[in-house]
Order: structure tokens, then C-alpha cells, then sequence
């Protein structure tokens, strides 16, 4: 099955600023705007800010089983950077590196 990107999360140094021109860039306001978070909410695809990650952007993709993605993954080669997490109201995500370096993520809702 083909997994579209529904999420990319840029790091961010200052938060005020980078909101200031996603806000602009995307023509919407953040959904939800906190001190570790703001989301934006553009159509099917969500543009996260993250003012806690030095690694980025991170595309990330829905899954059914994180678990079990992250497992499939990582018989593939993928290295673990964050293994499952819990992030807040059922929804779980977790970061993988591939052989270039490159980082990526896995998300599910629950």
C-alpha cells in the first residue's frame, strides 16, 4: 500500500519568528501553538514547527501499527533514532535514519 506524507516538522531556533512567517507562507494560523509544537493544518498535509529538534525537516507518514512499521523498517537497514513515543492524545510517532543520514518518521493515531 503507498503511503502518502501527511506531515513534515521543521526545526526551528526561534519559535515567534518561524510562526510569524509560517503563518504567512501558508496563508493559515496554527490549530495548536505551544512551547515544544505549532501545527498548521493546510488541506490533507500538516506543517509542524519544532522549536526542541536540531535534526530536519522530517517527513513523516500515517501508519496503522507504528510497532510493526518500525520493525519492517529497521530490516530494511532503517537506524532508530526515537523509537516509539507518545506525544500527546493517543498519537505516537517515531524517527528513523536511512543509509544516507537522511531522517524520517513514522506517526499513528489512535
Amino acid at each position: 500500500m503507498t503511503q502518502n506524507i501527511k506531515l513534515i516538522v521543521y526545526p526551528v531556533k526561534d519559535r515567534e519568528k518561524a510562526k510569524a512567517f509560517y503563518s504567512r507562507f501558508l496563508g493559515a494560523e496554527p490549530y495548536v501553538d505551544s512551547a515544544y509544537y505549532v501545527g498548521y493544518k493546510v488541506g490533507n498535509q500538516e506543517v509542524g514547527l519544532d522549536p526542541n529538534s536540531k535534526v530536519g525537516p522530517i517527513a513523516y507518514t500515517d501508519v496503522k501499527d507504528i510497532k510493526s512499521s518500525l520493525h519492517a523498517m529497521i530490516e530494511v537497514g532503517a537506524e532508530v533514532v526515537q523509537d516509539v513515543k507518545e506525544v500527546g492524545g493517543g498519537l505516537f510517532i517515531a524517527q528513523i535514519r536511512d543509509a544516507d543520514g537522511n531522517v524520517v518518521g513514522l506517526r499513528q493515531q489512535s
